[in-house]
C-alpha cells in the first residue's frame, strides 16, 4: 500500500498536536511561575485539587479544558476524512477554521476578552460542522 499524500486535514491535525503541547506547557509553566504552588506540590499527585490564585493560570487551565472538549471530535473528523478520501473542500476549510479559531480563542481567553472569545469559539464549532458536512456528503 502506498502512503497517501498528506492532506490539509492531516497537516492541521499535526499542527493541532503542536498547539496542544504548547498549551499544556504554557499552562503548566504558569502554575510554577505564578508562585501559587511549590515545586513539591507541582510534582505531586495534586490530590487536594487546589485552584491557582493567579488569574492567568486559571484562564489557561480553563482554556485548555475548553480545547479538550472539542479536540476528540476534531481528531476523529480529520482522520475520518483522510480514511474515506474525502479530504479537501469543506473539510479542509473546516480544519483550518478550527485550528486558527482555537489558537485565537486561547489568546483571547488568557487576555480576558469575553464576547469576542465566544464568537471565536463559534467559529471553531462551525469548522467542525463543515468537516461533518464534508464527511457525510
Amino acid at each position: 500500500m502506498e502512503p497517501a499524500a498528506a492532506s490539509t486535514e492531516i497537516w492541521v491535525l499535526g499542527w493541532s498536536v503542536v498547539l496542544l503541547i504548547a498549551h499544556i506547557l504554557v499552562q503548566a509553566l504558569s502554575l510554577d511561575l505564578s508562585g501559587d504552588f511549590s515545586i513539591k506540590y507541582l510534582l505531586s499527585s495534586r490530590d487536594d485539587g487546589r485552584a491557582p490564585k493567579s488569574i492567568v493560570s486559571g484562564r489557561l487551565i480553563r482554556s485548555l479544558n475548553n480545547m479538550l472538549e472539542t479536540y476528540p471530535a476534531f481528531i476523529a473528523l480529520a482522520l475520518a476524512l483522510a480514511v474515506t478520501g474525502k479530504t479537501g473542500e469543506l473539510g479542509a476549510l473546516g480544519a483550518v477554521m478550527w485550528i486558527v479559531a482555537r489558537l485565537v480563542y486561547a489568546l483571547l481567553y488568557v487576555a480576558g476578552i469575553p464576547v469576542l472569545r465566544t464568537l471565536v469559539w463559534f467559529v471553531s464549532i462551525a469548522g467542525l460542522v463543515l468537516m461533518v458536512v464534508r464527511l457525510m456528503t
